[in-house]
């Protein structure tokens, strides 16, 4: 039998196994087996020659890993709200249809929360007498809370989106939300009353930014009030009940000092990103979803002078420039007829037309890329942009297809020459398996040699090992080359800190 085929050996009482999904370290094992898996473990003698005995407690250890998995996929994901919280929603599902007897819907949008607060205690009391349920203070002070969310808020997003710790909210219908908290996914204890309470939230999102959500229109992208993206997709489309997808960004704006500082980059590489923001440099921010790449361009742009009129373009503003002449530019779907629709190509023509110093475009999926690629190689130098690509090379060939989405007819090394032109920088950010977000590569575009694009690495991330916790450990190098893009830099006196960061 073959290694792969073993399941015995971790039943010893020596075996120590972590729980699945951490990562462990591959060089080297913890593990040890006890008297009895050494009885019954095949002698070196018996192994294929390729296999040594320090092999197999790792591949042991993998094979039950496996196993694992397998038994608990069948797991539903769901949480329960217990005790105190369980206690106060029970209650609230009591109060809420009487206070709304009482209440004028029209008055009470006009109030704040507070405000709305201090008018419903009184009558909350009144019900919770009528009802005979006697609360304490701090009981009362949470049911005030959940109604207050309920009638104004989020409802039951309100705790999680009042969290700073939490990145992303993913609502999977009425009975299941998932969070992300530190880079893992885990499941958060709410849940809807139904699936019109849910669709009735997703409405109240979508709608304070002009948007609509219904059978007719089931996919919305929106945004909450604190900048924070969110995609909604209903039924017919989707089969669990209504879908929202909340991705939050920090009250506090990240910086690359910060980002290295966490180990996101190298403070050589942070240096050399602030040069190449502060002079004009042509970037591409290229990653996976979720990976930071609008962490990076916000960070990247407060290095934009001051004096510079700035020109953002989104499907949903969520960048958050801290520039004063900064001017956000939004999309706008199709209405009811099928028209009216606004594009991002339509509003990346329209900015030329604004005397921008940079355009920045928050995400390029198409034929606008031929444009921003025009607009970078005609006196907009320091424009940016994201987009999704594993590399600086394969994002570089995503933009020569988006371009040939297009009705633009031209021949395949003319788009070639036009990037190599017009792009300076490409920055890969990934998320790794252990939730980190890092700079894995800044590659610099340098040119064409036949019809190929001509790169070279400044700076990579390589990876090294992982610790015993499922941390990846890497190293931050220097490439040690010569920058292409150094004249840029010493037209703006930053050329010897520029070469200084490189080398």
């Amino acid at each position: 039998m073959t290694a792969f085929g073993r399941r015995g050996g971790l039943t010893g009482t020596g075996a120590v196994r972590p729980s699945f999904g951490v990562a462990r370290p591959m060089r080297s094992s913890n593990l040890t087996l006890g008297d009895d898996d050494q009885e019954s473990s095949p002698s070196p003698l018996d192994m294929p020659p390729s296999l040594s005995p320090d092999i197999i407690p790792v591949q042991l250890d993998a094979m039950a890993r496996l196993a694992e998995r397998e038994a608990t996929s069948g797991d539903p994901g769901l949480v329960k709200a217990e005790g105190f919280e369980a206690s106060v929603h029970k209650i609230k599902e009591q109060v809420l249809p009487r206070l709304l007897e009482r209440v004028d819907p029209e008055a009470a949008a006009t109030l704040t929360k507070d405000e709305l607060a201090e008018e419903f205690r009184p009558i909350i009391s009144e019900v919770l007498a009528e009802l005979k349920i006697n609360l304490n203070r701090r009981e009362q002070f949470a049911l005030e809370k959940v109604l207050v969310d309920e009638l104004l808020g989020f409802g039951p997003l309100e705790e999680l989106l009042s969290d700073p710790a939490i990145s992303d909210i993913m609502v999977n219908g009425p009975d299941q939300t998932y969070i992300e908290r530190k880079g893992r996914l885990e499941l958060a204890p709410i849940q809807f009353r139904d699936e019109e309470h849910l669709f009735q939230i997703a409405q109240r999102i979508v709608n304070r930014v002009g948007r609509r959500v219904d059978q007719t229109s089931p996919l919305a992208d929106a945004r909450l009030p604190d900048g924070s993206r969110v995609n909604v997709i209903v039924p017919p489309l989707s089969l669990r009940g209504t879908a929202i997808s909340i991705r939050k960004f920090s009250a506090k704006p990240i910086t690359l000092d910060m980002m290295a500082k966490g180990g996101s980059m190298s403070e050589k590489m942070a240096t050399a990103l602030k040069i190449a923001g502060a002079c004009r440099f042509n970037i591409i921010i290229s990653g996976g979803t979720g990976s930071g790449k609008t962490t990076m361009l916000n960070a990247l742009s407060k290095m934009i002078d001051p004096g510079e009129r700035v020109l953002t373009i989104e499907d949903a503003a969520e960048l958050r420039l801290q520039q004063p002449h900064w001017l956000p530019l939004e999309t706008r779907p199709a209405n009811l007829e099928g028209q009216g629709e606004i594009t991002i190509r339509d509003l990346v023509k329209n900015a030329l037309r604004m005397r921008p110093d940079r355009i920045i475009l928050g995400e390029i999926r198409g034929s606008e890329c031929f444009d921003l690629l025009a607009a970078m190689n005609t006196g907009h130098d320091g424009s940016m942009c994201t987009l999704h690509s594993n590399s600086p090379r394969e994002a570089l060939g995503r933009m020569e297809n988006m371009v040939m989405m297009g009705d633009i007819k031209m021949p395949k090394e003319a788009i070639s020459r036009q990037i190599a032109d017009s792009v300076d920088l490409v920055i890969q950010v990934k998320r790794l398996r252990d939730g980190s977000r890092r700079i894995t590569n800044v590659t610099e575009v340098i040119g064409m040699e036949g019809a190929v694009i001509v790169t070279q690495e400044l700076f990579k991330f390589e990876y090294l090992d992982e610790g015993s916790d499922g941390k990846i450990v890497g190293e931050y190098r220097s490439m040690g080359l010569r920058p292409y893009t150094l004249e840029k830099a010493r037209q703006f006196g930053f050329d010897e800190a520029y070469l200084d960061a490189c080398l």
